[in-house]
C-alpha cells in the first residue's frame, strides 16, 4: 500500500511540474530558435527537466559513466538497450544534445509531448509505410544538420532485461550517412519500474554507461543487420 501511495505522489509531482517546466522551455525556444539551429540549449534544459524526476526520488541511486567518452562537437547514432520507461530519463541524464525518434502518439501528451515538438524530435507513425518513410527522411535530415539520434533498437522494453534482437533502422541510417555509432548500456531500471507497472518498487541502483564510439570504418563493409548484431554483442557483453 505504501509503495502505491509513493507512486501516486510521484506521478502527481510529474504532472504538477510539467506545466511549469514547459513554460520555461517555451521561453527558451522563443529566445534561441533563431540562432540555435540544432536547439541545443532547449535540449539541455529538457535534460534538466527529465533529470529532476530522477533526482526527486531519494530511493533511486543514479550513476553516469563514460560521459567523457562523448565528444560534444561530434554527432552519432546512439543505440541503447531498453528495460523501462525510466530509460528515457536516464538518457536525458547524459546532458548531451540528441534527437529522439518516438511514437507519434507521445507527441500528443500535454506539456511533455508539446516540448518534444519544440525540440523537433522525430515522430514515427507505426504501421504506416508513408509515415515510416517520412521518419527516415527526417532522420537523414537531422543527421545531415549535425544532430545525434537516440534509438532503442530492440523496439520495445525487455521485461527480463535480456537483450531482444535489434531492428536494423538505426544501422541503416548510420551506414547511409557515414555516422559513428555510440553504444550505451542502461542497467537497473527494469527493477525500479518494470514493464507494465506504474508502482514504486523500493530502493534501486540504476546506471547509464557510455561505451567507446564505433567508427564508420569498422562497419562500412557490413550489412545493416550485421552491424546491428555487432553492436548488440558489444552492449550484451557489458550488461
Amino acid at each position: 500500500m505504501l509503495n502505491r501511495i509513493i507512486a501516486v505522489f510521484f506521478i502527481a509531482f510529474v504532472a504538477a511540474t510539467s506545466a511549469f517546466f514547459f513554460c520555461v522551455a517555451l521561453v527558451i525556444w522563443l529566445l534561441t530558435v533563431l540562432f540555435d539551429n540544432r536547439l541545443v540549449l532547449l535540449h539541455l534544459f529538457s535534460s534538466f527537466w527529465a533529470s529532476v524526476y530522477l533526482w526527486a526520488m531519494p530511493a533511486w541511486s543514479v550513476s553516469v559513466e563514460g560521459r567523457s567518452t562523448i565528444r560534444m562537437r561530434d554527432h552519432y547514432v546512439i543505440v541503447s538497450n531498453h528495460q523501462s520507461q525510466l530509460d528515457i530519463l536516464m538518457a536525458f541524464n547524459l546532458f548531451f544534445p540528441f534527437k529522439w525518434v518516438s511514437k507519434a502518439e507521445v507527441f500528443k501528451i500535454p506539456f511533455i509531448g508539446w516540448n518534444m515538438y519544440l525540440n523537433r524530435y522525430i515522430r514515427l507513425k507505426r504501421g504506416d509505410k508513408e509515415g515510416i518513410a517520412k521518419m527516415f527522411g527526417d532522420c537523414e535530415k537531422a543527421l545531415a544538420e549535425g544532430n545525434s539520434l537516440f534509438f532503442f533498437p530492440e523496439g520495445t522494453r525487455s521485461a527480463t532485461g535480456s537483450l531482444k534482437p535489434f531492428k536494423s533502422g538505426a544501422f541503416i541510417l548510420a551506414k547511409k550517412m557515414n555516422i559513428p555509432i555510440l553504444p550505451v548500456v542502461i542497467s537497473g531500471t527494469k527493477d525500479a519500474l518494470p514493464k507494465h507497472s506504474m508502482n514504486f518498487h523500493g530502493s534501486q541502483k540504476m546506471s547509464i554507461r557510455v561505451l567507446e564510439p564505433v567508427p564508420y570504418e569498422r562497419f562500412a563493409h557490413l550489412s545493416a543487420k550485421e552491424t546491428g548484431d555487432m553492436i548488440r554483442n558489444i552492449i550484451a557483453a557489458e550488461l
